[in-house]
């Protein structure tokens, strides 16, 4: 008999770690597997017999006798593969979670590993953009700019020294799929930046992640030095951010590496044209990266013909905050928000109704549920003033005070604003004490008016995203929940 126990962060958190300790202490052969994601039942323990593996969920310490013995049969739920929250699931990028260890290099080459890397040695540089091209993938961390425009340009400077970065700053609230990934599939991530490498010319890379995450910077240590002899001469090396939510945008990210000040630059120039110490770099998240290795293996089309629009391939969704089933789902473009609430995420953990559900992180426009018809894709939710982000979904019902969370925008755009544009640096300060005079009850109409004309002033004039889309929550708030403004 053997048992497969996650380590994954979230894992962790909620006992795994114990679960394992006492499993090891019975005696019983333990692997310790990447996340399937079902964060709702961790700790999740599945055991094999006979070539099976069942799974058991939110298995306490002191149960696993029981479970040894075959005593805890409530708690069964059968082959995880066939769970309905993973059965609905299109797994491209994130098709080994669950199933491998994430250090093993002889499970990522038995799962398909490296065979992308294979090809692309093969097709060239040219040949190459051409697929992540046809293939649609766009930025999976922010404004879904097309990967593979922002590689040609890359390619194309006449400039002998290149980066890849690798943006793994995930500071957004609800979202949890680049650790996820880094922890569980780490390879993936490093077969595609040696891919991007060899597509723009470059042979050094950077993995820049925020200290808050010390499983995945360990995990991610461990892979760069294990795959190093595969992937070579393309070389990577690993870097910790302090943890500011501003290094999440891509200039100040690229500061932060060069050793100066998380501040936003001037654009342009372009990253793709002078970013990293001043030459060619591709900037992408963990999310685009790891989907490079499958497009590659598989041709751009295949990954193409998912999706909807111009939203091509899958987006793994990270469902979050005050709801049933949280965790991560990987699904094509084209499910509507209200599918993934309700459907997916089983509704609210509290039994109460939905209010409001916030996609794309802190920045993200609140949506009610009279617009939950609005199909996941970037621009069905940019008709209606939302973002995808990083396509993390976090819920609430109806005991929210929506008044608050448009004052939260403010003070956390205050406390992470890098301080070099005055919209962004002074305007959410004065817009956090204006919707605290508005709360307080004090003239709420001339406060209202005064938030309105100042997200204006943010929106048309900050330098980066965190000032020019606080407006988005704030507005939002306002549009959707006038009833919470009245005081």
């Amino acid at each position: 008999m053997r048992l497969y126990i996650s380590d994954d962060a979230a894992a962790l958190a909620c006992g795994a770690g114990r679960v394992a300790a006492r499993a090891e202490a019975l005696g019983v052969e333990l692997f310790r597997t990447s996340s399937w994601g079902l964060h709702w039942l961790e700790p999740l323990v599945e055991i094999e017999s006979g070539g099976a593996r069942i799974g058991y969920g939110r298995v306490a310490p002191g149960e696993v006798a029981a479970l040894l013995d075959g005593a805890l049969e409530h708690k069964r739920i059968g082959d995880v593969a066939s769970h309905p929250f993973i059965a609905r699931q299109t797994r491209l990028t994130f098709a080994r979670a669950g199933r491998t260890r994430p250090l093993s290099l002889d499970d990522y080459a038995a799962t398909g590993g490296w065979i992308g890397l294979k090809r692309a040695r093969a097709i060239g540089a040219g040949a190459i953009v051409e697929e992540v091209k046809t293939s649609g993938l766009r930025g999976r961390g922010g404004a879904g700019f097309p990967a593979g425009i922002k590689w040609e340009t890359a390619r194309r400077a006449p400039v002998p020294r290149k980066y890849i970065v690798c943006n793994a700053d995930e500071g957004d609230s609800g979202t949890f799929a680049d650790r996820t990934l880094m922890e569980g599939d780490p390879f993936c991530l490093i077969e595609g930046m040696a891919i991007a490498g060899l597509a723009v010319g470059a042979d050094k890379g950077f993995v820049y992640i925020r200290s808050e995450y010390p499983h995945a910077i360990a995990k991610m240590e461990a892979a760069v030095r294990l795959s190093a002899a595969l992937v070579a001469p393309f070389a990577i090396e690993v870097r910790v951010g302090a943890g500011a939510y501003v290094c999440g945008e891509e200039t100040s990210l690229l500061n932060s590496l060069e050793g100066r000040r998380g501040e936003v630059r001037a654009k342009p120039p372009l990253p793709a044209i002078e970013g990293l110490f001043g030459c060619p770099t591709v900037v992408n998240n963990v999310l685009t990266l790891a989907a490079v290795p499958w497009i590659l293996a598989n041709g751009g089309q295949a990954y193409a013909d998912f999706g909807a629009g111009k939203s091509r391939g899958t987006m793994p969704i990270q469902l979050a905050g005050n709801i049933r089933h949280a965790g991560l789902f990987e699904t094509a473009f084209g499910l509507t928000l209200g599918e993934l609430v309700h459907d997916i995420g089983g509704g609210t953990a509290s039994g109460r109704p939905v209010k409001a559900v916030q996609v794309g992180g802190p920045l993200g426009a609140y949506f009610p549920p009279s617009l939950f018809d609005t199909v996941f894709d970037y621009e069905a939710f940019a008709a209606r003033d939302g973002l995808v982000g990083h396509a993390g979904i976090v819920v609430f019902d109806d005991s929210v005070d929506m008044a608050a969370q448009a004052r939260f925008a403010f003070q956390f755009c205050a406390a992470e604003s890098c301080g070099k544009c005055t919209p962004c640096r002074l305007g959410a300060v004065r817009g956090y004490e204006t919707m605290e005079r508005m709360i307080a009850g004090e003239d709420p109409a001339a406060n209202l008016a005064l938030v309105e004309e100042l997200c204006e002033t943010m929106t048309f004039g900050s330098l980066c995203a965190l000032g020019g889309l606080t407006p988005y929550p704030v507005m939002s708030a306002i549009r959707h929940f006038p009833e919470d403004f009245a005081r």
